[in-house]
Formats: C-alpha cells, sequence, structure tokens
C-alpha cells in the first residue's frame, strides 16, 4: 500500500491556498518528500502528515520554487529533535547547492547524506532500514531549462505463497515469513531459496513524480503502466503550448497524452501558472485525452492498493 499527498501545487509563486511543489509519498511507515518548495511545511500541517517521518527529500532541479523550503524543514527537524538520518537525492550539481543549503541552517544534529540514484534504481532498505524489500526509487532525465530529473517509485509484489512446497521442504512454519520478504533460510541443513516457495511475481504499483518538464520520450518510457503520474501541467489552454515548450513545461493537454502514451491508470495534474487561477476551468482538455485525469489541490490524498 502507498499514500501519496500533494503538498504544493503551484508554480513560481506561492499563492494562498496553494503552497509550491511538493508531495509525500508513505509506504510501510516511511516517507519521501518529493521536492520541497515554499509553504511545504504549512501544507503538510493542513493535511495532518508529520514531515518528521522523512526519509528522503528526492529533488527534481534547483531552481527556487523546487528547493527553497528544505533550509527551515531541516532546522524545524532540529528543533524537533530529531536524531536520525536524511538523505537528500538530486541531479547533477547537488553537492554545490546542498552547500548553500546547509550555510543557511547551520550545524544540524544528524547526518544529512548525499546520494545518488543509480541506473538500476536504489532499493531503499539499502540505506532506510524498515522499507520493504520491493520498494525502489528510480530517477530519469526530464526537459526543463536546467538539469532536472523526474522520479518513479516501484512497489514490487511478490507471487504467491505456497505452503503446500513450503512443508514438503521441511521448512518450519515460523519461518515462512522469511520467505515470503523474500529471504533464503536454512532448514534440515539446506538452504532454501524464496523461488522455491513462491510464485510468479504479481504486478507491483508506480507512482511517477514529474518535477518540471516538457513532454519528453524519457518520461513516456519511464511512465509506462504507472498507477499514478502525478505531472507539470502549467498551463491550460491549448494556446499556450509554444510558451509551454520554451519554458520546458506541459499544458494540460501535454500532460494527458503523455499518461494516454504511457498506459497509465490516472493522472493528477499539478504545479500551475498563477495565471490559472482556477484550475477545473481547463479539465476537459485532459479529460478528452486521457478520461482518469485530475485538477490535484494542496492537500489532495490517495490510497494505492495492489490488485485482488
Amino acid at each position: 500500500m502507498i499514500d501519496v499527498t500533494l503538498l504544493g501545487t503551484a508554480a513560481l509563486a506561492p499563492i494562498p491556498g496553494r503552497a509550491l511543489s511538493a508531495m509525500f509519498l508513505t509506504c510501510a511507515g516511511h516517507s519521501i518528500l518529493f521536492d520541497c518548495g515554499e509553504g511545504t511545511q504549512t501544507a503538510a500541517r493542513k493535511a495532518g502528515i508529520s514531515l518528521m517521518k522523512t526519509d528522503i527529500i528526492a529533488l527534481t532541479h534547483y531552481h527556487g520554487d523546487h528547493i527553497l523550503g528544505i533550509p527551515g524543514l531541516l532546522q524545524t527537524m532540529f528543533s524537533s529533535g530529531r536524531t536520525e538520518p536524511i538523505y537528500i537525492a538530486g541531479p547533477e550539481g547537488l553537492n554545490v547547492i546542498m552547500s548553500a543549503i546547509m550555510t543557511l541552517t547551520g550545524a544540524l544534529p544528524f547526518y544529512v547524506g548525499l546520494i545518488e540514484i543509480p541506473s538500476e534504481g536504489l532499493r531503499l532498505r539499502e540505506i532506510v532500514p524498515g522499507w520493504p524489500n520491493e520498494a525502489v526509487l528510480s530517477s530519469f532525465p526530464t526537459k526543463h531549462r536546467c538539469i532536472s530529473q523526474g522520479y518513479s517509485f516501484t512497489l514490487g509484489r511478490a507471487g504467491k505463497f505456497d505452503p503446500v512446497k513450503a512443508r514438503e521442504l521441511g521448512v518450519p512454519l515460523h519461518l515462512w515469513k522469511v520467505l515470503q520478504r523474500g529471504e533464503s533460510v536454512f532448514a534440515d541443513g539446506k538452504e532454501i531459496l524464496p523461488s522455491q516457495v513462491m510464485g510468479e511475481k504479481r504486478r507491483g504499483l508506480k507512482v511517477i513524480f514529474t518535477g518540471d518538464t516538457a513532454m519528453c520520450d524519457s518520461l513516456v518510457e519511464a511512465s509506462k503502466g504507472a498507477d499514478l503520474i502525478v505531472c507539470d501541467a502549467t498551463y491550460g489552454d491549448d494556446s499556450r503550448s509554444e510558451t509551454a515548450i520554451e519554458r520546458g513545461h506541459m499544458t494540460f493537454s501535454h500532460a494527458a497524452e503523455t499518461a494516454r502514451l504511457a498506459g497509465a491508470k490516472r493522472l493528477w495534474l499539478t504545479h500551475y501558472s498563477q495565471s490559472v487561477t482556477n484550475p477545473e476551468l481547463f479539465l476537459q482538455n485532459a479529460t478528452s485525452i486521457f478520461p482518469e485525469s485530475i485538477c490535484g489541490y494542496d492537500g489532495m490524498s490517495a490510497e494505492l492498493r495492489f490488485d485482488s
């Protein structure tokens, strides 16, 4: 199960009721904050979310409207008594940006680790114990006016456990859960692998967070089969298409076409220009292409579950 909450849906400048870019994802009691614009802490409080549980802050790029909430958040964690490490991911240039941010925060009593996402994706339990074994964070290049990347969070799902095979192999009942977690066990003097008692892997869950981007093949490829795409939709009106492309953004139609090409299940539109005072007025531009499009708003949340 994955819980996703939008904490900021504005572009460039926050406005009343619309903080700057941020999304919070929680799985098995652990959390990732995607981007951290101004107003993220206020939006989290309104949504009843504790950002103190954040394990990783995943930054899409280094424009101010996506990162300027970080110094205040880290200082709040300090004043709240945090001692656990926090990790920050981002595209090329992260060291330079975080040096400036740490100058603003001053010394902190907890470790702030900078991580690169490997090409095969980062198995989260390798840096933070407690994440499910099949929870993986991956990144992919996006198309903006600076170096930028989007993120894919996937939660794999093991095949069905076969108790008959487990008994035949002499696996004691108390070790069944170990095999179900994807770890091998020893029984009757021999090693038993999960593959010996588990069926074919079943469909898992996938969430995409784009950050700022124009339409691009890498986004479509990364989003294939996604359960949810949280997507740049800066301009509602199709007449702004050229402006969107020039500035490295998308219209509602561009976002919907991306979701359609990717075969996604649903699409949340976000990162609205200040000129888009009522996103719902433009929603048809998206739903006419991809019916499962929704106008995101600060505090909107969803619970994603495995197919039965």
